[in-house]
């Protein structure tokens, strides 16, 4: 199964880049044994200047055009459902199981996810009701990938319980 992060906004070089890619590295190093593909970022941006209601609904169309067909969508709003790493690692591997062709992760511009793409998700995920840099959401939650497969493997990344 493939695992991919689409994102609005193009990253810049900087740190939080710099640690995104780090966990993602790690992430595909840990996630071939345990069946799990590729795992990608794709970066999606609109240049024109829009109407907030009419740039979240051209964010969503450019996102949800990176979702290959029969894919698990879990958006990333502030919203949505916290989630501990035990659980976030349960759905990665329920996903796999249950013979889903990938799990795309979306997050969404400065002004958030339109309905649309909200109502096409199958699970909303927050980090907290604390707002978030996007540039950080995108290495946290690569972190996650990592911290989530590290607990399917049994690997001492992650010391919980």
């Amino acid at each position: 199964m493939q695992l991919l992060i689409s994102a609005v906004g193009r990253a810049k070089p900087s740190p939080e880049k710099d640690l995104t890619e780090m966990f993602l590295t790690r992430a595909r190093g840990a996630g071939g044994s345990l069946g799990f593909g590729a795992i990608d970022l794709r970066e999606v941006e609109e240049r024109k200047r829009l109407p907030n209601d009419q740039l979240k609904a051209r964010e969503a169309e450019l996102l949800l055009g990176t979702v290959p067909p029969g894919s698990v969508i879990v958006a990333l709003d502030e919203r949505g459902q916290d989630m501990s790493s035990d659980a976030f690692a349960q759905m990665l591997a329920r996903t796999r199981d249950n013979g889903a062709p990938s799990l795309c992760f979306l997050i969404g511009g400065a002004n958030g996810h339109s309905d649309t793409l909200r109502a096409q998700a199958t699970k909303i995920l927050s980090f907290g009701k604390a707002t978030w840099p996007h540039m950080m959401v995108r290495a946290m939650l690569a972190e996650q990938i990592y911290r989530g497969l590290s607990i399917l493997s049994g690997h001492p990344y992650h010391r919980g319980d």
